[in-house]
């Protein structure tokens, strides 16, 4: 039976590191305030003014991943670029990063899945390969949230939890009678609560997309969220979503070597622990050092978990889970080995 098998990851962010005491210098907050409510102590963000897209990020995770996999970029049968941030309003970043990777004919697909768009990404290659239509897959998640953010006091509440970043998996279709690869996914989404995490403007539907000078006194035109209804809605969605995967994939927390959450909220994922009983050291948390990475907050974990030699990428299985604005949220379970 062909599986999933993850071959290589990689991550990369921007070298320039802000911490919470450089946020205090343009807007009311502290390194108190936010480690409290998020956990988090720095961030990357690319430079000031540079001419950066989330697929020049892409492409550096990107070009990791495929030197571990010992991939060229001519061996990919599809790209599945995975952002809430993308280069220019269209094409795609997808498209874009292809072109970087020097390809001109190769299959490209964005997902707009925001939080929970790895494991969209990963799900959706899933069924590529095992139905035969590619045997070898990039999943990238990539994002430049420093550039959209509102960095007044106003706009605290959201500006100092996103950091800039981006992952990278290579996944092939393998033969093999072995229970690895992905065991289980599970995905939803719920529009009620669209508006709870989003960024409004510019938009479609309104009569002028324009950006007009007003724009700057305008909210809608920076990220919202209302914290505390996304707070209830991930302790409640994410229990549910861990035990249908887990009864999918005939396991129990036990068979879990490690639990690899979106990194959206310390407190969340501490919460989740609580919820399932969970020691400590079965959940991995690097929201402290990178902040919300979007969609690539799953895979840049998954990859800084390898690095520490935290998950063994010969044997482990691993619990990967996320909430999101849509509000989308869902697992995948996936086992090292072949």
């Amino acid at each position: 039976m062909k599986k999933s098998i993850i071959k290589g990851t990689g991550r990369y962010v921007p070298e320039r590191v802000v911490t919470n005491d450089d946020l205090t210098k343009f807007m009311d907050t502290s390194d108190e305030w936010i480690q409290q409510r998020t956990g988090i102590k720095q961030r990357h963000w690319i430079d000031e003014g540079a001419i950066v897209g989330a697929s020049d990020l892409g492409l550096k995770a990107a070009n990791i991943a495929l030197e571990r996999a010992g991939w060229k970029a001519e061996d990919l049968d599809l790209i599945i670029f995975g952002t809430l941030s993308p280069d220019i309003f269209f094409p795609g970043s997808g498209c874009l990063l292809a072109s970087k990777l020097g390809l001109s004919s190769t299959p490209t697909l964005d997902i707009r899945q925001q939080c929970t768009g790895f494991l969209y990404g990963l799900t959706t290659a899933d069924a590529y390969l095992k139905s035969g239509h590619a045997n070898k897959i990039l999943v990238v998640g990539g994002e430049i949230h420093s550039t959209g953010l509102d960095k007044s006091t106003r706009g605290r509440d959201v500006t100092v939890i996103f950091g800039d970043g981006a992952a990278a998996v290579c996944v092939e279709g393998v033969e093999t009678d072995k229970e690895v690869g992905i065991l289980a996914s599970d995905l939803h989404t719920d529009g009620n609560f669209a508006e709870s995490l989003a960024l409004i403007l510019p938009a479609s539907r309104e009569p002028e997309r324009g950006l007009f000078p007003e724009m700057f006194d305008d909210a809608r035109y920076y990220p919202i969220m209302d914290g505390t209804r996304i707070f209830k809605l991930a302790l409640k969605l994410l229990p549910q979503t861990a035990v249908t995967a887990l009864k999918q994939a005939g396991l129990t927390f036990d068979d879990i070597d490690l639990v690899i959450p979106h990194q959206a909220n310390l407190r969340i994922n501490q919460s989740f622990q609580k919820i399932m009983e969970l020691p400590e050291d079965k959940v991995f948390h690097n929201i402290q050092k990178f902040g919300n990475t979007t969609a690539a907050s799953i895979p840049l974990a998954l990859d800084d978990a390898i690095e520490q030699n935290i998950v063994d990428p010969t044997k482990d299985t691993v619990m990967l889970i996320g909430l999101g604005a849509g509000v989308t949220w869902g697992t995948v379970i996936y086992r090292f080995g072949e």
